[in-house]
């Protein structure tokens, strides 16, 4: 299992297709807060539609929380636009966690801090453009990370 993670997401309709997204592929959705949305926002059950009743949820009410926590993955990448290293080049394992910031303003520099050596980044193959919708990136780092487990 993978675990997928988001510190304090902003929008409903990310968050609901992340959580879709974890029901069908079979990994835990971490969800730390505080969200910019209620967890039993309209859209966000739009988005996850019944996917939401089959997801492995864990809710944490803060950065602080989540590192204490039992249900916490032992190994986690910080995905950012600001790290060197690709997610092809990185080594998934089963049982990471994949961590993303939110959609506003990614993660701070404590969180930055704390991810030195484990950052890795979505290749982008056009200079100008400022990153993936989250969704959209959650989707594609998990599935890396499934592809690699799967390889193995």
């Amino acid at each position: 299992m993978i675990h997928l993670i988001l510190l304090r997401p902003e929008i409903p309709q990310n968050t609901g297709n992340i959580g879709r997204l974890c029901a069908y592929s079979g990994c835990r959705l971490h969800l730390i807060k505080p969200y910019g949305f209620e967890i039993d926002d309209s859209r966000l059950r739009r988005a996850g539609m019944d996917y939401w009743r089959s997801l492995d949820l864990s809710e944490h009410d803060d950065w602080e929380s989540f590192l204490a926590s039992d249900e916490r993955p032992e190994s986690i990448y910080l995905f950012t636009t600001k790290a060197e290293t690709s997610i092809w080049d990185a080594e998934f394992r089963d049982g990471d966690g994949l961590l993303f910031g939110n959609e506003s303003t990614g993660v701070t520099s404590d969180v930055h801090s704390w991810a030195s050596g484990r950052k890795v980044k979505i290749p982008q193959f056009k200079d100008g453009l400022r990153s993936l919708n989250l969704a959209n990136a959650v989707s594609i780092g998990c599935y890396e990370a499934l592809r690699q487990i799967e390889v193995r």
